[in-house]
């Protein structure tokens, strides 16, 4: 399925929040019409109605994809209004945290092709991560086409099985709120050694996000790189002994963390 194909058909995001909206406005900026673009939304920003798209109009007859970004617990009431276009040619692709494949397949027929996916919320800046999976009536034509979607939010990686979802969850998923956190704990310890709190803040974030994407451009590993800025005895030393304490540090807590969240994952999806 290219571009022009679905162009063509038409693309419907069903829900369009911010994380809609992110993906919405990557694909006009990509060179999608707007007038291939159909928004079905109760509440739209003023942003997307000035966008040009149909919204909240009759849909096309068999649009190529129906990107569904609405809540999980507004899935039942959203979704049957479309099951005309189950079982169908019209792809299906879900961003909607915790509704499995079995559920779009009961609603819209299990013959339709159907993509889940998890997006993190720095794909609100072009920098997430968003992990897919496909049900049996997905080709790859289906995975490439939602992966060039998606691009334009950020990196794609495809699952080897549903299951893998509610550790993507835990890790990808809710990783950024780890990672703020983080944030929040280097500024305070920064302010209980003499620093002043919004100094702190901007020494806090700044290495977080000079690190991060140090990690990502360099060709070495984070490891490497770690060791790269530990002199023997030296200041970086002192402070990894600390953190990187096998009983007391991080590496217990972070599995602890992930663990906990890809089982509430575990649970939310079971109901």
């Amino acid at each position: 399925m290219s571009i022009s194909d679905i162009s063509k058909r038409g693309l419907v995001l069903l829900g369009c929040g911010k994380m809609g909206s992110a993906m919405l406005e990557g694909w006009l900026d990509g060179g999608l019409s707007p007038d291939a673009v159909w928004v079905n939304d109760p509440a739209p920003s003023e942003w997307v109605q000035a966008q040009g798209v149909h919204l909240n109009r009759e849909l096309p007859e068999a649009p190529a994809i129906v990107l569904v970004a609405v809540k999980p617990q507004m899935m039942r009431d959203a979704l049957p209004s479309l099951a005309r276009l189950g079982n169908g040619s019209t792809l299906f692709l879900s961003i909607a945290a915790g509704t499995t494949i079995a559920i779009f397949e009961d609603m819209l027929g299990s013959n339709t092709p159907i993509i889940r996916s998890i997006p993190n919320t720095p794909a609100a800046i072009k920098q997430g991560i968003t992990a897919l999976i496909g049900n049996a009536a997905v080709a790859e034509t289906h995975m490439q086409s939602a992966e060039t979607l998606l691009s334009a939010i950020g990196q794609t990686v495809r699952l080897e099985t549903e299951d893998q979802m509610d550790a993507v969850t835990g890790l990808s998923g809710s990783g950024p709120a780890y990672v703020f956190h983080m944030i929040e704990c280097l500024a305070k310890a920064g302010e209980a050694q003499g620093l002043s709190p919004a100094l702190a803040m901007t020494l806090a974030k700044a290495t977080v996000a000079g690190a991060g994407a140090l990690a990502m451009q360099s060709n070495e590993t984070p490891s490497q790189l770690r060791v790269n800025v530990t002199s023997p005895n030296g200041t970086t030393q002192a402070g990894l002994d600390v953190l990187m304490d096998h009983e007391t540090g991080l590496p217990p807590l972070i599995v602890r963390t992930v663990d906990a969240a890809t089982k509430r994952s575990k649970e939310l999806a079971n109901g």
